[in-house]
């Protein structure tokens, strides 16, 4: 027997509205302006909003997404932010459609959306792939010191603390918002037992690897040069894609010098220096908003160190803190600090791809 259906919907079936209508401005274009600065300037955030400004404007950008000075450009204005559903309710014989609004994060994105990865720990494996804003390009990430050397170490609470446990942690939760986000992601230090943890205090060890697999040595020398090599080679392989390192290390200290973080670069790569300046105005505006109250004081200047003079892509060299000052020890203690770093680190690098060059 054939089942009759009683749609309450505008369609035959099911009524699904759109997500989040979309209104726009025009806004014109001033000298200097990326997308990523053009949307800033007018309120918008530019991790959320480029992908929608690339497909509102894709006739009027030039070569490379760049924008034309006294141009006019479409910004996007979203309104609500929710999505209508379908909830089927069987009566008896009948199929009644009701169209049912639900918030937008409770979508579930179906398994293939999901990239798996041991290495970022049981809680942190699955990654959900968040957009392809980055595919295309190729990152190396190496976080300070591991194996046999921990770097700057601290007693907090009775407790030895490690620079190169702190670094790593942050260097994971970058790499997973790089990956969730299409880009090619190399992790040159590692640690297979750590994973993310979400803990104060993290365990000091001496088991971490250099990529691929292998012990790292107890010669600071050979250490430098191990690291060095690896990124060279995968560099190569890699020829004529967008290519950046990111090095991640937390500075020691007098106890009382409390330090914001700061960028080097080496003086030699323009590349380098304009990726050490976006990181360093995307913590500029992130102070700005989240702690409005006190100046930021990181700097960006360029040093001779071996892995920046050595390592052939543009880089940026990161401190994180003083790990024997107090303040900044709230700072890296605290994992969601960690995570607020790293995605500060993410959106850095977002204004960077966003007005790539070799």
């Amino acid at each position: 027997m054939l089942r009759t259906l009683l749609c309450i919907s505008l369609t035959a079936l099911i009524s699904i509205s759109s997500i989040a209508q979309t209104l726009t401005k025009e806004v014109k274009a001033e000298k200097g302006d990326g997308i990523y600065a053009l949307l800033r300037r007018n309120g918008l955030e530019p991790t959320e909003h480029f992908k929608t400004f690339i497909e509102l404007n894709k006739e009027r950008l030039k070569a490379n997404n760049a924008l034309q000075i006294g141009k006019s450009y479409l910004l996007p204005i979203m309104q609500k932010d929710t999505i209508q559903v379908a909830e089927i309710i069987p009566i008896k014989d009948t199929i009644l459609v009701i169209s049912k609004p639900i918030p937008k994060d409770s979508i579930i994105i179906p398994k293939k959306d999901i990239i798996v990865n041991p290495l970022f720990g049981e809680k942190y494996e699955d990654i959900i792939k968040e957009s392809e804003t980055l595919k295309g390009g190729v990152y190396y990430l190496i976080s300070g010191h591991g194996g046999p050397d921990p770097g700057a170490i601290e007693t907090y609470n009775g407790k030895l603390i490690s620079e190169d446990e702190y670094a790593y942690d942050v260097t994971l939760r970058l790499a997973r918002k790089l990956i969730a986000n299409s880009g090619t992601v190399y992790i040159i230090i590692k640690d297979k037992n750590d994973g993310i943890r979400d803990k104060r205090i993290l365990e000091v060890d001496y088991d971490e690897t250099y990529y691929p697999e292998n012990p790292i040595s107890r010669s600071q020398k050979l250490r430098l040069r191990e690291r060095t090599k690896a990124v060279n080679k995968l560099f190569i392989k890699h020829k004529g894609a967008y290519q950046r390192l990111i090095v991640t290390h937390i500075d020691s200290r007098s106890k009382g010098k409390n330090i914001d973080v700061f960028f080097y670069h080496d003086h030699k790569s323009k590349s380098g220096k304009a990726l050490a300046l976006n990181m360093h105005n995307t913590f500029k505006e992130k102070y700005a908003k989240y702690q409005p109250n006190r100046i930021y004081s990181g700097t960006v200047s360029s040093r001779s160190l071996y892995v920046i003079k050595n390592t052939l892509p543009a880089m940026v060299y990161i401190e994180l803190g003083n790990i024997k000052n107090k303040k900044d020890q709230r700072r890296i203690l605290n994992y969601e600090n960690r995570e607020a770093l790293a995605k500060w680190i993410y959106e850095g690098l977002l204004v960077d791809f966003g007005e790539r060059k070799k």
